[in-house]
Order: C-alpha cells, then sequence, then structure tokens
C-alpha cells in the first residue's frame, strides 16, 4: 500500500539493520530495538494487502522492528470519522416515565469481524513520533505490558484500567498522525490506495477508544474519567485532523468525477458520497480561521457532552432514601422490597431485609419506577418523583449551564458550516428533513391528543370511585400509580405477578428460538471465550445454518447504579470488513454488546422481568441482528454503518413487536420454578393491554423529539425564552397535565446532550413508522402461517438486516416490503388509527 521513506542516521540503527538477521543475537536486537523506540529519527512504516497477513505476523517482542511495523499496518482497520458515536439506545418509553433514560456518549466504533486471528494488535515500541532520546526502563516495560497495546482476540475489559489508558491512548495516536502524514502524501483515488488504508488507519484508534469509552459507561470510576478527560482532546484533535484533511477528500471527489464512477457498487457509491458530505460537515472547507475556530468549537462541545453525562450519573447516583417503617413502603411489590433491601445491604446495613428492613430507594429506573407505579405513600412518591425531574439542575452537578453551552456551541458551529441551524446540520445525514420530521410530529401529535385526554378523564374517574382523596386534582407522582391500578382493574393483570413468568435465562431462550425461526441463526453461549468486565456479563456466539461462526456478542443485563450507566444500548466491538480480513477469511467478523439495566437477581432467584424489561431486551437485540448478520463487506457500511441515523432504529423497534406474538410470548414465558406456561387468559389480557394509554405514550415521545427540533431550530441561546420556556410551550401541546414549574428533565435528557439524538429524537418516531410497517408484513403473511413467518423473516434478513449503509434505507425498505412506508399499521397497532381517520 504505501512505504514510509526510512532515514537512517543513528549508529544504533545502523547497528540493528547490520544485524537483525542474526537469529542468534536475541539479546543485542532487542536492546537495538529499544534504542529505535527512543531515537529522533523516524523508522520506516510498511504495509502489505491485509489478506496476506496471518497469525504469524502477530506482533512478538522478538520480532525485527520491521516486521513489528508491518504487523502493526496489517491488525488495524478503519473508519471514518463520521461514525465515531453509533451507539443505540433505547428511546424513553415506559408507560409514565422512561425505562431507557441514558445511553452512550461517544461509543465504540464499530470496528470490524474477524477470523481466528487477534483484531487489534498495536506496538509498544513505536510509541511516540518525537521520543525522547532517554527513557527509562521501567517506561518501557509499561508500554509493553499496557493490555491495551496488546495483542488480543477480543478486548481485555477485565484487566483495563485507568493507568493504562493515557499511555496507550497517546502512543497510538502518535502513530496514527505518522501514518496518517504518509497516507496524505501516497494517496491515489483508488479503492487500494485510499479507501482500505484509511479503513484501517481509524479503525485502530477505535478498538482501542471503544474498550476504554465502554468501560466508562459500566465500570465508571474517578481515576478512569480523569484519564479519558486528560487524552480526550487530543483524539478529538486526530479526529478533526483526519475529518479535515484535504488529501484525502481530494481523492474522494476525484473518484466521484471519475469515468469509473458508475461502475462502483451500490455500498461503494454510498461511501464516496458519505465521505465526501461528512469531511464538509467536519469543516473539510472551512478557511483557516475559521476552522481553527470550528475546532475550538467541536472541542469544547465533546467537554460539555462528557460531563453533561457524568453530572446525570452522578445526580443519580446521589439519591438515597432510607426507609425503616413498614408503613412508609405499603404497596411495594415483594421483588421491589427484595431489591430495596439489597441495596440497603451493599450501603452498609448488612442485616437488611424484604421483610423487616432497612430498605432503600434510588433513582435507579428497577427502583424508580416500582415507587411510581406501587407505592401507596403518596409522599414519598412526591419525593422521589421531584427528585427525579430535577436530576443534575442544582449545585456543583447542575446541566442548565451546560445545556445553554452545549446550544450556542451547536448554534456557531451552524452557521460555520453555512447553515441557520444545528437541525438543518443533523437532517444533512438523515432521511428526513426539518419539515418533513415536524410534519410526521404534527399528525402523530393530532392522532394521539383525544386519546391522551381521554386517558386523563379516565384516570381521574377510576381514581374517584376508589375513593382517592387526590382524584380531583392529580399530580404527576399520581399518574403512574394510578395507571396501574386501572390496567388492573380493566384488564385483571399485575405487571407484578408476571414476572416469575419473565426469568431472564427463559426469556433469551425464547429470544434465540425467534431469532433461529425467522433468521435461521443459533445463539449459542460461549462465555469464558471473550474477557468480560463484569462476572455477570455473559458472551455468545452466532453460527449460520452450517454451523459457522458468524458474529459475537456480549451481554450485560443488570443494573449496578453505582457504576453503570442508566438505560439500554447496543454498540459496536468490531464490525464486518472486507479490508480486515485476515488468514485467508473473506472478512472480519462482527462483534457488538447489548447493556441493559433491568432487575438484578434477588437472593436465590434469578432476575424476573417485567414485560417492559423483555420488550427491552428484543429491542436491543434488533440493533444488534441488524450489526451482527449484515452481508456488507465494504466496512465503512456494514452493519449499522452508514444507515442514516433516523432508519436505524427498524430493526429495534421491529423486534419488540414479536413479544406480542402468542407463539413467541409463549415461549419464553414460562414460571422459573414450575415450568408452567403463561396462561392463555392472561396473554389475551396482556394482549388487550397493549394500547392502554397509548395515546399518553405517543404524546409523550411526541413531546420529547418536539422539544428536541425546537432547541436545535428555533431556540436562540440567551434570548428571551430559556430552555426551560421552550420545554413548558412544547408541552402546552404535547402534555395533558403541565409539568412542574421545577421540572428540568432537561438537565438528564442525555440522548440529546450527551448522545447522538441532538435534532434526532424524532426518530424513534420515523423508525417507528418503518418498523411497524415491516411487521404488518409478516402480518399479511399470517402469523400462524409457520413456513410464510420463515420466509418473510428471511427476506428480512436479506435485505434490512443484510444490507447495512450500503444503500439508501428507503430503497432497502421497498426491497422488503415492495413499496414505500405507510404510517397505517404503527396506527393501528396503538389504536389510534379511527383517531386519524377523524383528525
Amino acid at each position: 500500500m504505501f512505504t514510509k521513506t526510512k532515514k537512517c542516521c543513528s549508529p544504533h540503527e545502523k547497528s540493528y539493520h547490520q544485524t537483525k538477521q542474526a537469529i542468534g543475537a536475541t539479546i543485542l536486537i532487542l536492546i537495538n530495538m529499544f534504542i529505535a523506540t527512543f531515537a529522533t529519527t523516524s523508522i520506516p512504516i510498511s504495509s502489505s494487502s491485509p489478506s496476506s497477513s496471518s497469525s504469524s505476523s502477530m506482533i512478538r517482542f522478538q520480532k525485527p522492528l520491521s516486521q513489528l511495523r508491518r504487523s502493526i499496518k496489517n491488525h488495524y482497520p478503519l473508519i471514518s470519522p463520521k461514525h465515531l458515536t453509533k451507539s443505540l439506545p433505547c428511546p424513553l418509553w415506559s408507560s409514565s416515565f422512561s425505562f431507557c433514560l441514558q445511553q452512550l456518549h461517544s461509543s465504540s466504533l464499530s470496528r470490524s469481524s474477524f477470523s481466528a486471528a487477534p483484531f487489534c494488535t498495536f506496538s509498544p515500541l513505536m510509541a511516540s513520533q518525537n521520543p525522547s532520546p532517554v527513557v527509562s526502563q521501567e517506561k518501557v516495560v509499561d508500554l509493553k505490558d499496557n493490555p491495551l497495546l496488546k495483542d488480543f482476540d477480543f478486548p481485555p475489559f477485565d484487566v483495563v484500567e485507568a493507568k493504562h489508558v493515557r499511555p496507550a491512548i497517546r502512543a497510538m495516536l502518535s502513530e496514527l498522525e505518522t501514518e496518517l502524514v504518509e497516507l496524505e502524501k501516497s494517496v491515489e483515488p483508488a479503492w487500494p490506495k485510499l479507501v482500505d488504508p484509511l479503513e484501517k488507519l481509524v479503525d485502530r484508534l477505535q478498538v482501542v477508544w471503544g474498550v476504554v469509552n465502554h468501560l466508562k459507561s459500566v465500570k465508571d470510576s474517578a481515576d478512569l474519567r480523569s484519564a479519558i478527560e486528560e487524552v480526550q482532546p487530543e483524539k478529538v484533535k486526530f479526529n478533526l485532523r483526519l475529518g479535515q484533511s484535504k488529501p484525502i477528500y481530494n481523492a474522494f471527489k476525484a473518484i466521484r468525477e471519475s469515468s469509473d464512477w458508475n461502475t462502483l457498487s451500490d455500498a461503494r457509491k454510498r461511501i464516496v458520497e458519505g465521505q465526501l458530505k461528512e469531511a464538509v460537515l467536519n469543516g473539510v472547507s472551512l478557511e483557516d480561521d475559521k476552522r481553527e475556530q470550528f475546532n475550538k468549537v467541536q472541542q469544547e462541545l465533546e467537554k460539555l457532552s462528557q460531563k453533561f453525562e457524568e453530572n446525570v450519573l452522578d445526580a443519580t447516583k446521589k439519591f438515597e432514601k432510607l426507609i425503616t417503617d413498614k408503613k412508609e413502603i405499603e404497596g411495594l411489590p415483594a421483588s421491589a422490597l427484595g431489591l430495596a433491601a439489597q441495596t440497603a445491604a451493599s450501603k452498609g446495613h448488612e442485616k437488611a431485609t424484604a421483610e423487616e428492613g432497612p430498605w432503600m430507594i434510588t433513582l435507579d429506573a428497577p427502583s424508580f419506577l416500582p415507587v411510581m407505579q406501587h407505592s401507596r405513600n403518596r409522599s414519598l412518591r412526591e419525593e422521589v418523583y421531584r427528585a427525579y425531574v430535577t436530576r443534575a439542575s442544582s449545585g456543583d452537578l447542575d446541566n442548565s449551564p451546560i445545556i445553554d453551552q452545549i446550544l450556542k456551541l451547536r448554534l456557531e458551529k451552524a452557521k460555520l458550516l453555512g447553515y441557520n441551524n444545528y437541525a438543518e446540520v443533523s437532517m444533512a445525514m438523515k432521511m428526513a428533513t426539518v419539515e418533513k420530521a415536524e410534519e410526521l410530529l404534527e399528525k402523530l401529535r393530532t392522532a394521539s391528543w383525544d386519546a391522551a385526554v381521554q386517558d386523563m378523564e379516565d384516570l381521574r374517574k377510576f381514581s374517584q370511585e376508589q375513593g382517592a382523596v387526590e382524584a380531583s386534582d392529580l399530580s404527576h407522582w399520581d399518574l403512574s400509580f394510578w395507571s396501574e391500578r386501572l390496567r388492573e382493574s380493566k384488564y385483571d393483570i399485575n405487571e407484578e405477578e408476571l414476572r416469575p413468568y419473565f426469568s431472564l435465562p427463559k426469556v433469551m431462550d425464547g429470544l434465540f428460538s425467534l431469532a433461529k425461526t425467522l433468521f435461521d441463526i443459533d445463539v449459542e453461549e460461549a462465555d469464558g471465550l471473550a474477557p468480560v468486565w463484569n462476572n455477570d456479563v455473559r458472551f455468545y456466539r452466532i453460527k449460520d445454518s452450517l454451523g459457522n461462526p458468524i458474529a459475537y456478542f456480549y451481554f450485560d443485563p443488570y443494573s449496578r447504579p453505582s457504576e453503570k450507566r442508566g438505560g439500554a444500548w447496543m454498540d459496536e466491538v468490531v464490525a464486518r470488513s472486507r479490508a480486515l480480513a485476515r488468514d485467508g477469511a473473506s472478512a472480519r467478523l462482527p462483534v457488538a454488546h447489548m447493556v441493559c439495566n433491568q432487575s438484578p437477581p434477588v437472593g436465590d432467584k434469578p432476575s424476573l422481568m417485567t414485560f417492559r424489561e423483555v420488550e427491552t431486551v428484543f429491542h436491543e437485540f434488533g440493533h444488534a441482528l441488524q450489526h451482527m448478520l449484515t452481508k456488507e463487506d465494504e466496512g465503512l457500511v456494514s452493519g449499522i454503518r452508514g444507515i442514516e441515523w433516523d432508519a436505524v432504529e427498524l430493526p429495534s423497534q421491529f423486534m419488540e413487536n414479536w413479544c406480542y406474538q402468542r407463539d413467541t410470548l409463549m415461549s419464553l414465558a414460562k414460571h422459573y420454578e414450575t415450568g408452567e406456561t403463561l396462561p392463555e387468559e392472561v396473554y389475551l389480557k396482556l394482549l388487550a393491554a397493549r394500547t392502554f394509554r397509548a395515546g399518553t405514550q405517543s404524546l409523550r415521545q411526541i413531546k420529547f423529539a418536539s422539544t428536541d427540533l425546537e432547541l436545535h431550530g428555533s431556540y436562540i441561546p440567551c434570548g428571551s425564552e430559556s430552555i426551560f420556556d421552550i420545554d413548558r410551550r412544547v408541552s402546552k401541546k404535547t402534555s395533558v397535565i403541565a409539568p412542574l414549574p421545577e421540572d428540568r428533565f432537561l438537565c438528564g435528557f442525555s440522548h440529546i446532550f450527551a448522545g447522538g439524538y441532538a435534532a434526532g429524537y424524532y426518530s424513534y418516531k420515523w423508525a417507528e413508522v418503518l418498523s411497524a410497517d415491516a411487521f404488518s408484513a409478516f402480518e399479511d403473511a399470517g402469523l400462524d402461517n409457520e413456513k410464510a413467518v420463515k420466509e418473510t423473516g428471511r427476506k428480512f434478513r436479506e435485505t434490512v438486516l443484510a444490507l447495512g449503509g450500503g444503500k439508501p434505507p428507503l430503497d432497502v425498505f421497498v426491497q422488503f416490503r415492495g413499496r414505500e412506508p405507510s404510517p397505517e399499521a404503527l396506527l393501528r397497532h396503538n389504536g389510534l388509527l379511527a383517531a386519524t381517520a377523524s383528525a
């Protein structure tokens, strides 16, 4: 691919090259290798085709330095800076509150699939571009022993510590900067001279940064935060440098304008066009002074988003309410009491029991939601609710000024790029336009409003019939409680009583059985094959119909509020890639991780899940399937890479529908003690309750999406309206009951201020149209027709799951469905079709 020019002026280097073929002179070679590492002259790097690399090219410290260099080149993949954050959290969609409240800040970049040999290697002997000629032996040993820089088949999640982050990232950035310079010198408008080396370059950093950032999400600590905070500006600087590379941009532009353009595959055309568009959005066309300002804005935005997420986590952890009086926790189900006692025990109250207490309530979802839904202590509900909606809004953890600064900088960034507002910047890489997104939200709002008003009237009437003193003036902390009582009365169904039928092992068995039926794959346990970050994490292998491994994934199911972000998300570890294939394989295999925050096991019982938690697991597995079942070999558009953000929720929300399909539900709903299947009458009640308060739930999502677009579209930072004024104004059209004056939910809205959903939260509703319509294809075929379901499932796999970002999502949908999408199925599933017709 390319070769660096060698400058040999050190006598130690000359001695090295004179003796490098002398295999027996091991000690001399090692001494000179260390000296060469810290010499002030550059050392050549040569690169060979990925297909020619093998496990024998793995970095071993006894090999000649030139081989070490070649090995580095062969083992590290790439991907474009545009894909740096593609972690996929679930939406804020609980019946009354969000179950999934947090997600990524900066996720690992999808990195590729792999064959038998390691997918990531790095030589600590090449640690610095301008190293000091005198470095202690201790420093050398530190780098050599750094797990982030060692060979590995799967990331060494179990041994990476905060102390490894700074030296590893800095060593890698220095090396990558040198390689980028050489690529810019040798780049040509040809795939092997441009895209393949670029893919390898970027992916190297993302493999390692992905490990570090993932650990921050699931195993947070002050030391890890500090290490990331220190090196993140250096990483951002490199990404900006790469994203603004004019030689690379011009090479892509030359491909686009060449006579060979029409001979390229759809996937390669998508890569070129996406790279060009992303380069412009990264500031490649800006003049020097504007580009410098743009880069300052980007650096500051990274810091602010990081701080925002940390404040949310710290504020969530900060609230702890210890209860010793049984009367105060009246109404809480046994599962919630068990968890509250277990939490209290972990905080020093070793003798805590579910029966006698004490009990500790937190703002973590498995603790918070049962209080809101079941506690008969209204004052407790109020206290917990107020704490929740004011998280991270005061003192040292106040996110209000951070939000203002984020919005100000995003607007400045948009202006620098020539856009009117940040919403337009966001839409530049999506299916929708601002106008189309607003149009969809208004249609859904109109269809949902009357139903939501009726929902509130039903609650008032029911609570009054039950003699509730608050019936005439229901407040926010009453809605979930009375909604659950009404659900129990109307459908004779109690979600807590369903938990024994939804043990995690049975749910996973049912989910994997469904995947087998629909997509002809086998999911098998592979615990022990890969290191994990917590003993509760499971590891799985996916095989095709011939028994060949095609993907792997981690699953981290339980809430750990002391160290783990809330919510649920899927992210890439590596992605499928032709350019990164080794050992004769056609492509490197994809690896993913799924993270949830469901109820942990209590005592000797397995994790007994709410039905909402079951839906969440199906949701995240849908994301993982699109990543893992891709057949696209071009790494930059395989799996979820390159897919427009407002289409990426299609497979996740599609999978949720199967939770209500009889055969699927009955396959996983088995009592954890007796093995008894969920009674048929209970299933029918669960199905009937699917549209319970659908208008309210729909309006809640529309409120989040509309507020998001307002803040990134028309809001003027430091203007006459505050961010909370915007929230209240939007609420007048999207909330039947006005938010509290002190409501500061925005201060915890990680999706748009610390994740990838800025001016993009509407994507959940946009993709919900696609997913409901996709599921309706199975309804049309006949859900009881096993043959038809299998055939339709295979078609879904070969289109939506297989094509990745290699085709526009609308084209992919049409290829599967035979027509463009319609919102009819979504409205029908939500019981809102009649309302839309009348509107």
